[in-house]
């Protein structure tokens, strides 16, 4: 009986570690070169599909109705505060750790990146690369929820 309740109790903390390793939560983007905090995002699954969009701006002198005016997609002049920045990532078939295959766009220049997620440190931080080309951006991201 005691056996059963340690492998069951087990099991459940496993199981939380595997959750938290997922990128599903609420993440704050903190600029790569400034380390200044720039929002608040929230990455959601559906049917296996992560998105993840912009709940709060947190720069001091960031506008609260300021709009995507570089961006070149559905997303041009769309207020940045509610805009979903990831789309299409996926667990990777090759490595469960990463979820890649779709992207990000930069509000402040509208450029669009294909991406990769990696959580790490347990999943409290969350590794965001940018790809254009052959070149790419890190920036880590720090787990709110």
């Amino acid at each position: 009986m005691i056996k059963t309740a340690i492998a069951v109790s087990l099991l459940g903390l496993t199981g939380h570690a595997f959750a938290q390793m997922s990128p599903v939560g609420l993440w704050k983007t903190i600029d790569d070169d400034t380390k200044i905090e720039k929002s608040l995002v929230r990455i959601k699954e559906n049917n296996g599909v992560f998105s993840g969009t912009i709940e709060k701006l947190l720069e001091p002198d960031a506008k609260l109705d300021s709009v995507c005016e570089k961006c070149t997609d559905e997303r041009k002049d769309k207020p940045v505060l509610g805009m979903t920045i990831l789309r299409n990532l996926k667990q990777s078939a090759n490595d469960k750790g990463i979820y890649d295959g779709g992207d990000i766009v930069d509000p402040n220049n509208g450029k669009v990146y294909r991406t990769r997620l990696k959580p790490i440190e347990d999943g409290k931080k969350l590794e965001m690369r940018g790809y254009i080309g052959p070149f790419y951006r890190t920036q880590v991201w720090i787990r709110v929820e």
